[in-house]
């Protein structure tokens, strides 16, 4: 049986590799990848790995590699329509049928994207041509100049009733295939049916694998009523399905670990040209479920970056109650909000990549924005009030399908209103953690009162924290809010007070995931300045404070303190690179043992039994060790005309 590109594409897209190869092979998270003992050789040492994004899996003990129909293939010795077989029933597919028709129609779908390449190469000469002046004038003054049309095939229709029509047909396309592709408008009153998009600039709307499917198209006349058209759904197009400049995204949200999601096209362009080419943006719609999940195959908390007015936080909100359903461990959302009047595309031309960079840093965790909407949604001034509050976040936490991620989100909540009404967790209010009910009664004691300056003008935020223990609160579970681990404050100020290693270790820095929210401040923007020649540690201080983040570093280099030797600006700089790579390994062997410690004891709560809890104390054990360890230089010293120390 022939299977289309269509078809496999589809079964590759419901099934990550992991999910399959998980089934024989034993696979722990390892950065952006997972990785195991290969099931080809005999080894103790995993050279197996697997990556998601990239749909494929390398077996470096053997030399192998492929897709999930090729492991299927390896490891099991079917065939590889039988493989197909296999993993289209998993995937929820039913095998196609080949008859005359699906040939047809595999076909139609074959030459409606050859017209809508045609049509992208016509806007694109369009747009360089006399008639395409305005349209590169708009284009210059939003910023966006040769390179980043080029790059993104942006276009232009001409203001002609006929013109794609005419040059389409002159290429041999009919009619009927120019419709079907969205390119005309038609109808049973339309006689003559004419071009879809005049007058507009086009960008091109392409699947992931970089197909053109659709167009959208900017007006530069202001008195049209749809500012953005958008292609009509067609057998290619599902605009719900779709995200633009995914093809793009995915590579570069591989190579960064994060993805960012946008509003609008221009959005897309203008970030990726100040250097977060990791975007993309749905198509002027609300996110939808499968553009949530299209996110999360690139990035396990991608941020959302919205206007800061009104319609951008409506935005947000609407996300929220899409992803509501959907989120569980290793599948969340994060949100950015950009000064009040300013959108991605203005921020990146008035504040260049250090302002997006701050903005991103800064982004809130979906339980703090949905906090925020239903805390700030009126006034809390009356037990009523207050009653209708709890009521409705306990009915939006119930929508969390995931048991275990809905236990953590009703604590918090719970923490947050006890906290909002000056009551202990789970005090006398009644509310006790081990029930898990929510009860409206307001805390005994003090008369059962509440003040008007609590509740008049509620903030959305904690009035005071939730109590909790001294050994908690220095815990790496509040390390977000308490404080910023030792280990992260003197991996930043080693770079800041050496600025050679920026730009050498660059990659690192910017692959490194920190606990510590003001540390990942930091990072961005040091990783935002990379670009840049400094003198001295001083000029970086001095760039780092331009961006609004003297505060910032102030907290992190006390957090540091006292300096280890090799990390104050008299040391060598050699010294302070291998102390540097020798942190950075050994934070990331602890973000993972984290992450896999997990992972264990969600295996133990599942199956208790020897064997998980001897992984669970195996891997406590390791971070016990990897957390009393600091980086230590063999040699240490040589440069700096000291002996060896460690940091």
């Amino acid at each position: 049986m022939r299977f289309t590109p269509s078809f496999l594409d589809e079964i590759k897209a419901r099934l990550p590799v992991s999910e399959v190869v998980r089934r024989r092979v034993k696979l722990t998270k390892a950065g952006r990848e997972f990785k195991g003992l290969s099931p080809f050789t005999s080894e103790k040492s995993p050279s197996f790995f697997v990556n998601d994004q990239k749909m494929a899996w390398f077996d470096f003990s053997s030399g192998r590699n492929g897709n999930v129909f090729d492991f299927v293939m390896e490891t099991e010795g079917l065939t590889f329509p039988e493989a197909v077989e296999r993993l289209a029933a998993e995937a929820g597919l039913a095998l196609p049928t080949e008859t005359p028709e699906t040939r047809a129609r595999e076909q139609r779908r074959a030459t409606l994207t050859e017209v809508l390449e045609l049509a992208a190469a016509f806007f694109e000469t369009e747009l360089q041509g006399r008639a395409g002046a305005r349209a590169r004038g708009y284009l210059a003054d939003r910023g966006l100049g040769a390179a980043a049309q080029k790059q993104f095939r942006i276009g232009y229709s001409p203001n002609e009733r006929y013109a794609l029509r005419e040059h389409l047909a002159s290429k041999g396309a009919s009619v009927e295939t120019m419709c079907e592709a969205g390119l005309l408008v038609h109808g049973d009153e339309i006689p003559v049916p004419y071009d879809r998009f005049r007058d507009r600039v086009m960008f091109p709307i392409c699947d992931r694998a970089g197909h053109v499917i659709a167009f959208g198209g900017r007006a530069l006349d202001k008195e049209v009523s749809a500012k953005y058209l958008n292609s009509p759904e067609t057998p290619l197009f599902h605009k719900g399905s779709v995200l633009y400049n995914h093809h793009n995204a995915r590579k570069a949200a591989h190579d960064r670990g994060s993805i960012i999601a946008v509003e609008g096209y221009v959005d897309v362009i203008s970030m990726t040209v100040a250097g977060f080419p990791n975007v993309v943006a749905p198509l002027g719609t609300a996110l939808t479920a499968d553009q949530c999940d299209l996110l999360w195959r690139m990035g396990e908390e991608p941020v959302l970056c919205f206007d800061g007015d009104r319609a951008g936080r409506k935005a947000a909100h609407r996300a929220i109650d899409t992803a509501l359903p959907l989120i569980g461990p290793g599948k969340s959302l994060r949100f950015a909000f950009l000064p009040e009047g300013q959108d991605p595309d203005d921020l990146a031309r008035s504040g260049g990549q250090t302002a997006i960079a701050e903005v991103l840093g800064g982004a809130k965790p979906l339980v703090d924005v949905l906090w925020t909407r239903e805390a700030e949604a009126g006034p809390l001034d009356t037990p009523e009030r207050r009653a209708a509050l709890e009521r409705r976040l306990s009915d939006l936490v119930k929508e969390i399908k995931d048991e275990t991620l809905r236990k953590y989100y009703r604590d918090e909540i719970m923490a947050r209103l006890d906290a909002m009404q000056g009551r202990q967790p789970g005090g006398a209010s009644g509310r006790g953690r081990g029930g898990g009910k929510w009860s409206g009664r307001p805390a005994q004691g003090g008369g059962g009162k509440f003040s008007k300056r609590d509740f008049g003008q509620p903030a959305g935020y904690l009035f005071s924290p939730p109590s909790i223990s001294p050994s908690l609160a220095h815990s790496q579970v509040f390390s977000r809010g308490a404080g910023i681990p030792r280990r992260e404050a003197e991996i930043l100020v080693n770079v800041l007070h050496h600025p050679g290693l920026l730009a050498r270790h660059l990659e690192d820095l910017a692959e490194v995931e920190f606990t510590s929210r003001d540390a990942e401040k930091l990072k961005a923007a040091l990783t935002a300045l990379a670009a840049e020649t400094f003198a001295d540690f001083v000029e970086l201080r001095l760039a780092v404070d331009a961006c609004g983040l003297q505060s910032t570093r102030e907290l992190i280099e006390t957090a540091a303190q006292p300096y280890p030797w090799s990390i104050k600006p008299e040391a060598a700089e050699l010294d302070a690179e291998r102390v540097l790579q020798q942190a950075l390994a050994l934070h990331r062997r602890a973000r993972a043992l984290h992450r896999e410690l997990k992972s264990a004891e969600r295996a133990l709560g599942e199956e208790a039994n020897e064997q998980n809890l001897a992984r669970l104390r195996e891997i406590q054990a390791e971070l016990t060790g990897i957390e009393g360890r600091e980086a230590a230089v063999e040699g240490f010293g040589l440069s700096s005309g000291r002996q060896g120390q460690a940091l």
